[in-house]
């Protein structure tokens, strides 16, 4: 059934495509896209894969065949050998030679030769094996070998030797051949010549090869060494194979021949074509036997398009798949936005009269229709009154606003304002009303009131604010960097900027504020403020110096979040007369033993004879084992320094020593009270945590000793505190001799 188009209130409740959504459909079928394409490709590999291997599976069957054939054939080759050795015209002619007798062997030899294609040829050699006749001339008929003639041979009577393979041009080609000795003897074992036959291998696998294979399936044949001896007619259909009768496999081919050097058969799968070899045994006699590798191939592109049809077919159905696996994604996000724009719908319904802000519904009459609650409280009438009421007297406009506000909504359907109520406390609204229309089209008003109070007394309070600041003082409202945030007129003024300016308080005085900037910090996160004089190159100063305070504000952290920045002229003082050496305040850390020894050489006799000297090793048990410690200890130093710096009595003075160790001198302070003073500060740094591992030394000054002296002292107690384990705090030379 179908359902009428309803118009919306807002677009909110159409259907949207979100950036993270549209992600979300580019990756899903991204991801579904990229899984087809691999399982396919996996597939496709697959079929391959086995397609390869049935092929191997069955080249292997007949390369079994094809090498029982030539065992077969080599095997009837000896037997015909043995009836050639023993036939009657050959026995006559060995008991009484004659060239008649010859001439008749040698003619039925001709018709025996040209009726066997693989017979290449039969010669005859005498007792000492030297050449006698043959029915062609295609060998060189050089004398047979030592190891074959006389004593010296292991075989003889009715045994067949078989050579191995060997090449002989024949008509301008290499021809690959065996050739098969019979031994002649006499009853008495005495030898009476030799009869050889002369056989080729590449006729005999041509008249094999069609019985169990298509022609164009290669075969190779070769020796234990990895010579070629046969397979070479064509010219092969894929690199590393050698092209030439006696051509090495092992030089061209060397992953190949190692696999096939280490096993009689089995399978080898190249990059350009696959491989099934297989050891044949053509002869075995005494010592030696006749082995031979038949090779065969098929190239991987071949295989390939066999295949293709299959590839073809998986290939449709893969895009098939992604197709409608990515309509039914789109759809189900189609679905998704479409239930939750029919929720956001209901929700928004529910919810219209129950929001925070009043909400009006008004008809074409400009009459009040509908209302909620919170429309009732701003407006200070019971719902019921606010129905049929007019929007222009809730508005309190007058008939020529009220004809100017419905105009404007004529033209551009929205309008807002604020509505100004004389009485001071009453709260202050903002009216916005827009235009809409039915499913039937009608008119109607949707008019909402927002309170703006607060924003009003928010407005008012920077505007009394900007007032305030409005002085004839310089002021600036600083970062903890010293980048300006903003400053009032006469800041501005005074340091000739504008206010578009970005400029940095450290920069903008010409001084040595940046190098003091880190300890202004410090003092300020301390004591909320710092005050002095700074040089400044300001035209409107005459001395060119200003009095600064800065007031520090700080975050829940306790760092500075910002700094308001006064400046004033500097007042002119008469220059005082310096009495003795300058006294660093008690709040500063010195920085080396040289600027502490000028302040106990400046303290009076009366306090240096009757001060103390505290040594404070702050090494917790653990530290500096490794490297990356420093950082650590560092970090802990300075926090006990500020600790100690907040209770640190005005007189006495605190010095760095070493990493890990603070030096604090007590003038007027006796050893009892300085050692009260250790506990004090130990029990205050245990109380937050920082007293774990810190230890004491206290000395009492002698009279006449130096710094150095006193120093030693204390490290002499600092020692012993060390020593003891039990105690953190020990005295040494604290007596008076």
């Amino acid at each position: 059934m179908l359902t009428p188009k309803i118009p919306q209130l807002i677009p909110a409740q159409g259907i949207h495509w979100s950036t993270q959504r549209v992600v979300a459909v580019v990756t899903q079928i991204s991801i579904l896209i990229i899984a087809m394409i691999l399982l396919s490709n996996v597939v496709i590999t697959l079929g391959e894969r086995r397609l390869q291997e049935d092929w191997a599976a069955q080249r292997y069957s007949e390369l079994q065949a094809v090498g029982s054939l030539i065992a077969d054939k080599v095997s009837f080759q000896q037997f015909r050998t043995q009836m050639f050795a023993k036939s009657e015209l050959l026995n006559r002619y060995l008991n009484i030679p004659s060239e008649v007798r010859q001439l008749k062997l040698e003619q039925n030899w001709d018709v025996i030769t040209s009726n066997i294609p693989e017979l290449l040829d039969i010669a005859l050699f005498d007792p000492q094996g030297k050449f006698k006749f043959s029915t062609t001339e295609n060998f060189s008929h050089e004398p047979l070998p030592p190891a074959l003639l006389g004593g010296s041979r292991n075989m003889g009577g009715n045994e067949i030797y078989t050579s191995a393979l060997e090449f002989t041009p024949i008509n301008g080609k290499l021809e690959p051949y065996m050739y098969q000795l019979a031994w002649l003897e006499n009853p008495d074992q005495s030898i009476r010549g030799y009869l050889v036959t002369y056989n080729s291998m590449s006729r005999m696998l041509k008249s094999i090869k069609p019985a169990y294979s298509s022609t164009e399936s290669p075969l190779l044949m070769l020796d234990t060494q990895g010579l070629l001896y046969a397979g070479a007619e064509k010219k092969p259909t894929i690199k590393r194979i050698p092209d030439t009768m006696g051509g090495s496999l092992k030089q061209t081919y060397p992953a190949l021949w190692r696999k096939m050097a280490m096993s009689n058969f089995g399978q080898f799968h190249g990059d350009d074509a696959t491989f099934v070899y297989l050891k044949v045994e053509l002869a075995t006699q005494y010592e030696a036997r006749r082995e031979y590798f038949l090779v065969s191939y098929v190239r991987n592109d071949d295989i390939a398009a066999n295949f293709s049809e299959w590839r073809n077919i998986l290939i449709t159905v893969g895009i098939a798949l992604t197709t409608l696996a990515s309509l039914l994604i789109l759809l189900s996000h189609f679905y998704r936005l479409e239930q939750r724009s029919r929720q956001y719908s209901a929700q928004l319904a529910s919810r219209l009269f129950g929001l925070d802000g009043g909400c009006l519904i008004v008809n074409d009459t400009h009459r009040v229709i509908s209302a909620n609650e919170q429309a009732a409280h701003i407006l200070s009438s019971p719902i019921d009154e606010l129905k049929e009421r007019s929007l222009q007297r809730i508005l309190q406009l007058e008939d020529e606003q009220f004809e100017q506000v419905l105009s404007h909504l004529k033209e551009h359907s929205y309008w807002s304002s604020e509505l100004a109520d004389p009485d001071a406390n009453a709260p202050k609204l903002r009216v916005v009303i827009k235009s809409e229309t039915d499913n039937h089209f009608n008119p109607y008003l949707l008019v909402s009131f927002e309170d703006i109070t607060v924003l009003k007394q928010t407005q008012h309070k920077a505007h009394l604010n900007e007032l305030l600041n409005d002085n004839a003082v310089a002021t600036a409202l600083i970062q903890a960097d010293g980048s300006l945030e903003m400053a009032n007129g006469a800041f501005q003024s005074l340091m000739s900027i504008t206010p578009e300016q970005q400029v940095n308080l450290i920069k903008l005085l010409n001084n040595d504020l940046g190098e003091q900037w880190s300890s202004i910090c410090q003092q300020i996160m301390l004591q909320g403020q710092w005050q002095g004089k700074l040089l400044c190159e300001a035209p409107q100063l005459d001395n060119h110096c200003v009095q600064a305070t800065l007031k520090g504000h700080l975050d829940n952290a306790g760092d500075i979040e910002y700094i308001v920045c006064t400046l004033e002229r500097a007042i002119d003082k008469e220059p005082q007369a310096e009495q003795g050496n300058l006294k660093p305040h008690r709040s500063t850390i010195l920085t080396n033993l040289r600027d502490l020894d000028n302040y106990f050489t400046s303290l009076s006799p009366f306090n240096r004879d009757s001060s103390s000297l505290v040594l404070m090793d702050i090494t917790a048990e653990g530290m500096l084992s490794h490297m990356s410690d420093i950082g650590q200890l560092e970090s802990r130093q300075k926090e006990v320094e500020l600790h100690l710096l907040k209770g640190l009595p005005m007189p006495y003075q605190m010095s760095h020593w070493q990493l890990g160790k603070l030096i604090i001198i007590l003038p007027n302070t006796s050893a009892d009270n300085a050692h009260q003073f250790a506990v004090k500060s130990l029990n205050d740094l245990n109380d937050i945590g920082l007293g774990s591992g810190i230890c004491m030394g206290i000395a009492a000054y002698q009279q006449g000793q130096s710094l150095e002296l006193f120093l030693s002292n204390a490290e002499v107690a600092l020692k012993r505190a060390k020593q003891i384990g039990e105690q953190n705090i020990c005295q040494a030379f604290t007596r008076q001799s």
